[in-house]
């Protein structure tokens, strides 16, 4: 089945119902779907493998979660602890991004080919009590601007 563009204009609702059906389409038939769009959001739901096509030419061929890490685009660990640790060490295989209220948050960047969600909080519990902690996956459409611009010649 091929489909440009299949939920442009359409309302919330309506999305989420054609985008239900395209999931048991191809579950129950086995049917292809071939998509084009701009739409993040359809190609976070419907698309297991994906293809960026630059100016024509082929910018990238694999999975969604492959296109971050081809592109070193990092997961983002957002921890708040019991006690403000303004001096907490930054854990093995992350970059601290920042520090707020004190010493109360800590903000770290990875890459989880290179180290494991796990490993950072075993690291940061050793030295400090979690309260709270949010995990942010890269940006999809921060993402393929990065390919672009990493696939075109200056």
């Amino acid at each position: 089945m091929i489909l440009d563009e299949p939920t442009i204009g359409l309302d919330v609702l309506s999305k989420q119902r054609l985008r239900e059906f395209l999931i048991a389409e191809r579950r129950e038939r086995g049917t292809t779907l071939l998509l084009t769009t701009h739409d993040m959001g359809d190609i976070e739901r419907l698309c297991e493998r994906v293809l960026v096509v630059d100016h024509g030419r082929l910018a990238y061929d694999g999975t969604l979660g492959g296109l971050s890490t081809a592109v070193g685009a990092e997961r983002v660990l957002t921890v708040d602890l019991d006690r403000p640790e303004p001096g907490l060490p930054t854990p093995p295989g992350t970059r601290a991004v920042g520090v707020q209220a004190g010493g109360l948050r800590h903000v770290f960047a990875f890459d989880t080919t290179g180290v494991t969600v796990g490993a950072v909080l075993a690291d940061i519990a050793r030295h400090a009590e979690i309260r709270d902690l949010t995990i942010a996956e890269p940006d999809i459409e921060d993402v393929v601007r990065r390919l672009y611009r990493s696939h075109r010649r200056p």
